[in-house]
């Protein structure tokens, strides 16, 4: 059972025994609830057979230990249901986020940035309610009417079979109506998940589509989608009313039933006044708590989604692995590499090089020939299809992505900064490094031109993602973070791209200080960036088309050589 409810509301093992507590607190609250009733009618019972005298003070004494019975039992349903769900909130996001640490990075290429925000924010928001408000509520009800049931069933069959005949066909109803619902509050999701990642295209974009006189098209396009999620909320509400409503209503009518149910065997003589009375009480009550559980059970229902979106995460297979490195040296070597993304057509076809220790070796050709996904294998962001990359002789398939890349430095060419100050932001390629590392680590990337300009120096904050800072500034503090981890391994895709010429032979001058004794790998598309490479491999299609020293490529006439051609045709060029 505890599994069950761990996957059925992706709940950690003490959520789910929580939750458990949960069920039995509400079910205890909502039989406390029936002892005003009782009272009430042995009250009435003693009334009219004028035996109330000398039992007022028992009544009295009940009366009040009924109201303690009910807050205590209110006291167990708020910790063991609010309480107790919010703290398993607080796991479920922090889980999450532990999860979306360990999975392979491949995970995110195939998820929009919002829909991965809305998982972790707004599906956990909902099953926070869920959890808290409904699903209790709604088990404790039934467990409390199952009992009660039992109960007045066995006091009298014929008036027991007149209040819960509508029990069980509202309930189905509901329940039939699981799939339509699901469906209902699948496509409302949808519909919000193509608003969220249209909000934020336009945000990321509004720059472009002001360039280009297109935000009034562009954002036609995105009322249309926010329409959308409008009336598929309208539509998901009135499906799941449709149903509720008709359950409430038979339910309704189960007042009537007994109404005339018990007035028929009263006026055969077949039941008394008071156990006629006492259903009627009964009636009244018996009905309350289901009342809104029907309304909860839609609700549950409508949670199927957002658990198998929370699920996608919480249960997506891990990149895992030894945890020790075994590697002897850091060349990178691959072997016969194989792969595509998402399992679908191959991006590389039996890719073979040795990147050694103590070279640069450059990655060139045509794009979309594999540069960035060599370099991308190299570091086990992906795991390939089939083949084999190694460390030093090590399988990186087998080893833990964490510890693995604690031997790479990565400049990438899409620079990510953090809202934060410059020196925190360089402090990223090693945590615990001292202020005058971290500053060194600038210097040597260049970025002191430009610290020295603004107001707070190193501790000037530089905005989202970087946006008080022009492409170089930002190019300039990825290097540096490059430069503070020194690590064996260095993985440089198009670094110096956004920079101009004399900054980027400053920076490659820095370079040259800290790939010494390292294994380095350039993707570039500028010959001159990788015209002192030790070893060029030319990827063409997925392949690699060559491979050798640049003086030997050159003379082969190949690709490289028809490359360096053009980008000198190019650089000739004038308007």
């Amino acid at each position: 059972m505890i599994e069950r409810l761990e996957r059925a509301f992706a709940l950690s093992e003490k959520g789910a025994r929580d939750m458990i507590k949960g069920f039995a607190a509400c079910t205890v609250h909502n039989l406390s609830l029936f002892i005003p009733v009782s009272i009430l009618y042995f009250l009435v019972t003693d009334l009219l057979q004028g035996t109330l005298t000398g039992h007022g003070i028992w009544y009295a004494a009940a009366c009040i230990a009924s109201v303690f019975l009910i807050m205590i039992s209110y006291r167990w349903v708020y910790r063991a249901t609010y309480f107790s769900t919010y703290i398993e909130s607080g796991v479920r996001r922090v889980s999450i986020a532990e999860k979306l640490r360990k999975i392979p990075l491949s995970y995110f290429g195939k998820k929009d940035l919002a829909d991965i925000t809305s998982t972790i924010m707004s599906d956990a928001a909902t099953l926070e309610t869920g959890l808290s408000h409904w699903v209790p509520e709604l088990v404790g009800a039934m467990i409390s009417t199952t009992i009660a049931a039992i109960s007045i069933l066995f006091f009298d069959v014929r008036m027991g079979l007149a209040v819960l005949w509508p029990l069980p066909v509202a309930i189905l109803i509901v329940i039939l109506s699981r799939n339509v619902q699901h469906g209902l509050s699948k496509r409302s999701m949808d519909a919000k998940m193509e608003s969220a990642d249209g909000i934020q295209e336009c945000i990321e974009t509004m720059r472009d589509l002001k360039s280009c006189n297109a935000e009034h098209l562009y954002l036609e396009g995105l009322f249309r989608k926010i329409d959308r999620v409008e009336r598929r909320a309208i539509i998901s509400e009135v499906g799941t009313a449709v149903f509720v409503v008709s359950a409430s209503f038979i339910l309704k009518m189960g007042i009537g039933t007994v109404a005339l149910t018990g007035s028929i065997l009263l006026a055969s003589g077949k039941i008394d006044v008071l156990t006629f009375f006492l259903y009627l009480l009964i009636v009244s009550r018996i009905y309350d708590p289901l009342q809104s559980s029907l309304q909860n059970l839609a609700a549950v229902i409508s949670l199927r989604t957002n658990v198998e979106r929370m699920d996608e995460i919480l249960f997506h297979p891990l990149q895992e692995g030894c945890r020790s490195l075994t590697n002897n040296g850091y060349d990178i070597e691959f072997k016969d590499v194989h792969f595509g993304y998402g399992g679908k057509e191959e991006v590389l076809s039996g890719v073979s090089f040795t990147a050694k220790q103590g070279e640069v070796t450059a990655l060139v050709g045509p794009s979309g020939g594999g540069k960035t996904t060599v370099s991308r294998l190299a570091a086990r962001f992906w795991d390939i299809q089939s083949g084999e990359i190694t460390v030093g002789g090590m399988d990186i398939g087998n080893t833990d992505p964490e510890a693995l890349l604690s031997l790479y430095s990565i400049v990438f060419q899409d620079v990510t900064l953090f809202d934060n100050t410059i020196m925190e932001n360089i402090r990223i390629g090693r945590r615990g490094a001292s202020d005058e590392e971290v500053i060194e680590a600038g210097k040597l990337a260049q970025c002191l031109p430009f610290v020295e300009k603004l107001e707070n120096g190193w501790n000037t904050m530089i905005g989202e993602n970087g946006c008080e800072l022009s492409g170089g500034e930002r190019q300039r503090i990825s290097i540096a973070r490059a430069f503070l981890k020194n690590a064996p391994i260095i993985l440089l895709d198009e670094a110096t791209a956004s920079l101009d010429a004399e900054n980027e032979t400053e920076i490659q001058k820095a370079l040259s200080g800290l790939i010494r004794n390292k294994t380095v790998l350039v993707i570039a598309h500028r010959m001159r960036t990788v015209e002192n490479a030790d070893r060029i491999i030319v990827l063409s299609g997925g392949r690699v088309a060559e491979q050798g020293t640049p003086s030997n490529l050159m003379a082969k006439k190949g690709i490289f050589s028809h490359m360096v051609e053009l980008q000198k045709e190019s650089s000739e060029w004038k308007l």
